[in-house]
C-alpha cells in the first residue's frame, strides 16, 4: 500500500471524530450558542465508552452510555450559559475543563488497555478497486456519519425544525415573538452538541484508536470547533473540512512511514498548523463570515 492508498483508506476513519462533533456543534452555533466545551464533552465520550466496552457491554451501549453522559455535562453548561445567561466563553472552557478531569478520574484505572475495533463494511466492486477501493471500506460508524451529516444538511435548509432554529440564532427576540421557545430550544441544540461530541469521543477510544491513554482526544475538540468556523456554518464545507484534517493527520503518520527527513513532532503537529492557517485564510475574507454567520451568536437571550 503506497502513500496515496493509505491516505484514501483511513481518510473517512480519521474525519469521522471531527465530523462527529463538528455537526453537534453547527447545531449549537447555528442555536446562537458557543460551546467551547467540546473537548472536555469527547473526552468524557471517550472515557464512558471505553469503560462500557471494556467491561463486556457492546460498542453499541458503550456509544449510547457516552453520548448521554457527554450530553448531561452538555446540560450542565447550558444551565449556566442559557438558563443563568453566564459568559458562554469562561462556560464553556470550565465545562471543557471539567470533562477532561472527569475522563482522567475514570479512565485512570483503564490506562494503556485495549478493546477491539469494529469490523469493515465493503461497498460492493467499488471496495475491489485499485487505489480508491480503500475507500469505501469503512466500519459502520463512518457509514452512519455520512448519513448523519447528509440528514443534518437536509434538515438545515429544507425542514421547519430547521428554519427555526437557523431564526433562533439569527433573532431570538423575533424568534420568541412569533411564539417559538427559544430557552428550550437553544437547551435542545446544546444536549444535541454533547450527544455527537460524545459519539465522538467514544469512536476515537473504541474504534478509531481502540485503547484508552489520558489525553487521547489531543486537541480534536478544539479542531470541530474551528471546522465549525471553517467550512462558514455549511454542512457540507464541514465535511469536506474534516476530510481535509483526516487526510493532513494520516499524511503526517504516512510521512514518518517513509522516512522523510522532517522531524516527527513537527508532522505531527500538521493539523493545528493547518487549522491556523485555513482560520487564517477564512478569517481575512469579512464578506464570507457576514454572509453565513449566526448574527446573535455568543449573546444571552433575555425575555
Amino acid at each position: 500500500m503506497n502513500a496515496i492508498e493509505f491516505i484514501l483508506a483511513g481518510m473517512l476513519a480519521a474525519a469521522t471524530p471531527f465530523l462527529l462533533a463538528a455537526l453537534g456543534e453547527l447545531v449549537a452555533e447555528r442555536a446562537g450558542v458557543l460551546n467551547l466545551g467540546v473537548e472536555g464533552m469527547m473526552a468524557l465520550g471517550a472515557a464512558i465508552g471505553f469503560i462500557i466496552v471494556h467491561n463486556g457491554g457492546g460498542h453499541l451501549l458503550g456509544f449510547v452510555v457516552a453520548a448521554l453522559a457527554s450530553a448531561m455535562l452538555a446540560l450542565v453548561f447550558g444551565c449556566v450559559a442559557v438558563g443563568l445567561r453566564a459568559n458562554q466563553v469562561a462556560a464553556g472552557l470550565a465545562i471543557g475543563i471539567l470533562g477532561e478531569g472527569l475522563s482522567a478520574l475514570f479512565g485512570k484505572s483503564y490506562e494503556s488497555l485495549t478493546v477491539k475495533g469494529l469490523q469493515k463494511l465493503g461497498v460492493p466492486w467499488l471496495s475491489d478497486v485499485a487505489v480508491i477501493g480503500g475507500l469505501f471500506r469503512q466500519d459502520i460508524v463512518v457509514w452512519v456519519a455520512l448519513a448523519a451529516t447528509l440528514a443534518l444538511w437536509i434538515a438545515m435548509r429544507r425542514s421547519k425544525a430547521g428554519l427555526v432554529l437557523r431564526a433562533v440564532g439569527e433573532n431570538p427576540k423575533a424568534a420568541r415573538a412569533i411564539g417559538y421557545p427559544v430557552i428550550a430550544i437553544r437547551f435542545a441544540a446544546v444536549a444535541f452538541g454533547g450527544l455527537m461530541a460524545g459519539f465522538a469521543g467514544a469512536y476515537a477510544s473504541t474504534v478509531y484508536t481502540p485503547l484508552w491513554a489520558d489525553g487521547m482526544i489531543a486537541g480534536r475538540g478544539w479542531i470541530a470547533i474551528a471546522l465549525v468556523v471553517f467550512g462558514t456554518w455549511m454542512t457540507g464545507r464541514i465535511f469536506l473540512g474534516a476530510c481535509l484534517f483526516g487526510a493532513v493527520s494520516l499524511g503526517g503518520l504516512a510521512a514518518q512511514a517513509m522516512a522523510v527527513a522532517v522531524p516527527s513532532q513537527i508532522l505531527t503537529s500538521l493539523p493545528y498548523i493547518v487549522t491556523i492557517i485555513v482560520l487564517g485564510i477564512i478569517s481575512s475574507d469579512k464578506r464570507l463570515l457576514k454572509l453565513n454567520g449566526v448574527a446573535s451568536l455568543g449573546e444571552p437571550f433575555e425575555k
